[in-house]
């Protein structure tokens, strides 16, 4: 449908460009001006596109910022074709060429950074293309400037522009490195599925077969109509493609928070914690009124997890933890044991992420064995992101155990599913029959 209205839009500026210039502009000139206006047209309704969307995501400000140099260049590219039918010099050429040179070169360094908003890229690994992106950005640019004065890639003659054999590739070499390193970030990156590495691979195999058609179709800008079909495979296959992505993932988490709300409120712990409040009211009523605001302050987190889609506070979270496991305690006295070693509290969780995880190792670990058990709740700062770690001597598990893939241990694979996507963290889970279990929770900065 796109590549329908496209060539229709292609065909009536064609049209209307040969009638106002056909006196005086050649075929080349007119197609070319006819890939600048329809770019500028198409660029011009994504950007609004973009523009009028609240709550942009970091990738789509960075295709935004991406969209508004390209139409720029387009721009600036039109009014070259259009200036040259009037007047030519070999300093307006050299300088007109040189102006399209850097711009081809930003493009690909903010298609890099689109690149690298849109999809998680490793922190060491990201700090090494930066550093290569920059120093290659910097010596291409310099040299671009420095050609002015020595004609090392191109030159003018007679107002005509001309290339100097040889030289080419080394102006273009920053492009080739570039999108190499992207094309590679973007087969090795485990989060995008097939059809969003294929729309990256073919982004940046784009300008080295522009580069070959136009070495055999002089005159005619190829490199621009390829940058047009570029513009369109971000945002319908990419952009578009996250944003069907992220609306699914949506209706999976709100599921997942249902799940999760549903299996911390199960029927027998209302009735077993009911039963133990009641049983204290008349032999310890100040004991049992504070049990009661604890209970309620507990069903009230978890209805309200039932649509809450933001951040908390892990203070808050831990708040929670603390409520859950004073009623459990109030229910199993001395066989509940829970010890907390938090050196880092300035970091935002999913509600109800951390409390179920304590829940398994009290309900599915230490609980199963006669005496009970200890269960040690630690939180510290690395320099990536923030650890919480809980670990109990309870009875453990086999990994492995299909029960653990039926959910039976109160939603653990919900809450991976949550952490994973509401912060980008990871869960590690380890554990040893008799032995009891250890998990690493990391939340990345």
């Amino acid at each position: 449908m796109t590549a329908s209205i496209s060539v229709l839009f292609y065909f009536l500026i064609k049209k209307q460009l040969e009638k106002i210039y056909n006196n005086y502009m050649d075929n080349k000139s007119i197609f070319n001006a006819t890939i600048c206006l329809l770019g500028v047209f198409i660029l011009l309704i994504h950007i609004v596109n973009l523009l009028l969307k609240k709550n942009r995501r970091k990738d789509e400000n960075s295709l935004l910022n991406f969209f508004l140099f390209t139409m720029v260049h387009f721009t600036t590219y039109f009014a070259f074709v259009l200036i040259k039918q009037n007047y030519t010099s070999n300093a307006f050429i050299m300088t007109f060429y040189t102006i399209f040179y850097i711009m081809n070169n930003v493009e690909v360094i903010l298609f890099y950074f689109y690149l690298s908003n849109y999809t998680k890229i490793h922190n060491k690994t990201k700090r090494i293309v930066d550093i290569v992106n920059l120093v290659l950005f910097g010596l291409i640019v310099t040299s671009d400037i420095v050609n002015i004065f020595t004609r090392m890639y191109f030159t003018a003659v007679d107002g005509v522009y001309q290339r100097v054999p040889g030289f080419m590739l080394f102006s273009q070499i920053y492009q080739f490195v570039m999108l190499l390193i992207c094309f590679i970030l973007a087969i090795i990156n485990k989060e995008l599925n097939i059809r969003q590495k294929i729309a990256f691979s073919i982004y940046c195999a784009l300008p080295l077969v522009a580069i070959i058609i136009q070495n055999n179709m002089p005159g005619y800008a190829i490199a621009y109509m390829s940058l047009l079909v570029a513009v369109e495979i971000l945002f319908l296959f990419l952009n578009v493609e996250k944003n069907i992505k992220i609306q699914e993932d949506e209706e999976r988490l709100k599921d997942a928070n249902i799940k999760i709300m549903v299996s911390q409120i199960q029927p027998h712990f209302v009735y077993n914690t009911l039963s133990s409040i009641s049983t204290l009211i008349p032999l310890e009523p100040e004991k049992a009124q504070k049990a009661l605001d604890e209970f309620t302050d507990y069903l009230r987190m978890n209805f309200s997890t039932l649509t809450e889609t933001k951040l908390v506070s892990f203070d808050d979270e831990l708040k929670h933890i603390k409520t859950y496991v004073d009623l459990e305690k109030m229910r199993f006295a001395d066989r509940v044991n829970v010890v907390y070693d938090i050196k880092a509290f300035d970091f935002n969780v999913p509600p109800l992420s951390i409390q179920p995880l304590v829940e398994n190792a009290i309900k599915h670990g230490i609980l199963k064995k006669v005496e009970g058990g200890t269960v040690i709740l630690k939180t510290y700062e690395q320099n990536d992101a923030y650890i919480v770690e809980i670990i109990d001597d309870g009875v453990g598990f086999d990994i492995n155990d299909p029960d653990l893939k039926n959910n039976r241990h109160v939603g653990l694979n919900n809450v991976k599913h949550r952490i994973t996507k509401m912060t980008n963290g990871s869960i590690t889970v380890r554990s040893v029959p008799q032995k009891g279990t250890f998990v690493i929770v990391k939340f990345f900065k």
